[in-house]
């Protein structure tokens, strides 16, 4: 049976001499393998191969059976051209992230309309949005990606509670007994991320580049502490430097 979905490519393999295997975060599915013949012969059909690279938002139609780990995708088209993000080597670096730490805690097929819009909406404002806005978005984007997958922080930042507990996820009023939690100028931070609506607002949050990678390594260690089998990302020490 047919569907029709718009699904973004999270990473594109080689298989044999004309195909590709494709990992896709999909609206109806959520994240899907599928397989593509031909894309990368001489062939006319093999032009359209340009268009399956990772971050890409395409228009899908699929066919679906759920007993197979492989789909396959009957046709395919761009749903959204990007007038920066892949030329811009400081967005396409933080693309580069989002698609990893997306892998990362993504790994089983899940209908999830709400968590693929979240991610949509991230790239399109990455592509449109200045570079303000994409240095701040690796903090943001991991915060509410937490939030999708059903693990986030309780409370709210005050004068009451002024520290960010990650083992327990919450803002307390004294420091915890472990190192595991943010100091008062991070968790205030992190509060105003976690209001932030949309990612336009993060140009009003001005972070020096050792505040942003402070934070993000906490906000990873936070998704170690609470998710099984999480590990290490290679991306964020390139994106620390070309960020910096």
């Amino acid at each position: 049976m047919l569907h029709k979905t718009p699904g973004i490519v999270l990473r594109t393999v080689k298989y044999g001499d004309t195909s590709v295997i494709l990992s896709i975060l999909t609206e109806l599915f959520g994240i899907q393998s599928y397989i593509v013949n031909g894309v990368r012969s001489p062939k006319p059909r093999a032009a359209k191969g340009n268009i399956l690279q990772p971050g890409n938002i395409l228009d899908l139609v699929v066919y679906h059976h759920e007993q197979k780990n492989l789909q396959r995708i009957s046709e395919f088209k761009l749903g959204h051209i990007y007038t920066s993000m892949h030329v811009n080597i400081v967005k396409n670096t933080v693309a580069l992230y989002l698609i990893e730490l997306l892998q990362k805690c993504i790994r089983q097929p899940e209908h999830n309309p709400e968590l693929y819009h979240f991610t949509e909406t991230a790239f399109k404002a990455l592509d449109t949005e200045p570079s303000s806005v994409a240095a701040n978005l690796p903090l943001y984007f991991t915060l509410k990606l937490a939030a999708h997958l059903g693990f986030h922080f309780a409370g709210h930042y005050s004068a009451y509670t002024p520290y960010l507990d990650l083992q327990e996820g919450v803002f307390t009023d004294l420091p915890p007994h472990h190192t595991n939690y943010l100091d008062e100028t991070a968790s205030e931070i992190t509060n105003r991320l976690q209001q932030v609506k949309h990612p336009s607002a993060l140009v009003n949050i001005e972070l020096n580049k050792e505040r942003r990678r402070n934070m993000l390594y906490a906000y990873l260690e936070f998704y170690k502490l609470h998710l099984p089998d999480f590990t290490e990302l290679h991306s964020p020490p390139i994106l620390h430097e070309i960020l910096g």
